[in-house]
């Protein structure tokens, strides 16, 4: 059974397991978790500007998150997306059901446009967020405040009025 719920600082270990094990040993993205100090202190980076943080549950084991920073008025940025290899593909959804999970998140919270950035060898990825009406656009064309992170190359966006 798959359950998605809020998660905070309490989960921060088994995220940073999933997550560094996904970037790490799967794609071989150079990323430590000094990298991320956000994913020790989520409350403090996700929640309390106004953004949120998820996990994908299946019979009590974490094996996905999504995670939204509230970085304008009405502008998000999609950060940590990532499920355990296991539970990939549409069979499971588990990708759809936490991204829908964070759209609905921000259409009830004002946020009309959503940001993110990734990188270019996780094609999968890319074919999702296309398949989900992400547009590909280029750097420069990001917002000012967009919280950039290093390893990315590529990014997305979706306007939730359009």
């Amino acid at each position: 059974m798959l359950e998605i719920s809020l998660v905070n600082d309490s989960y921060s270990r088994e995220i940073v397991e999933l997550i560094l094990n996904i970037q790490q040993k799967e794609f071989n993205v150079p990323i430590t978790i000094e990298d991320q100090p956000d994913l020790m202190q989520i409350e403090n980076f996700y929640f309390a500007s106004g953004g949120s943080f998820w996990g994908a549950f299946s019979n009590g084991e974490l094996v996905g998150t999504i995670a939204l920073i509230k970085f304008d008025e009405k502008k998000g940025a999609i950060r940590k997306m990532f499920v355990k290899k296991e539970f990939r593909g549409k069979e499971y959804g588990i990708a759809q059901k936490l991204l829908e999970t964070l759209i609905a998140y921000c259409r009830k919270n004002g946020i009309d446009e959503i940001y993110l950035g990734t990188v270019s060898i996780l094609k999968a990825a890319l074919r999702f967020y296309e398949r989900n009406h992400f547009e590909i656009i280029e750097k420069d064309l990001l917002p000012s405040k967009f919280p950039l992170m290093r390893a990315d190359n590529v990014f997305c966006f979706l306007h939730l009025k359009s």
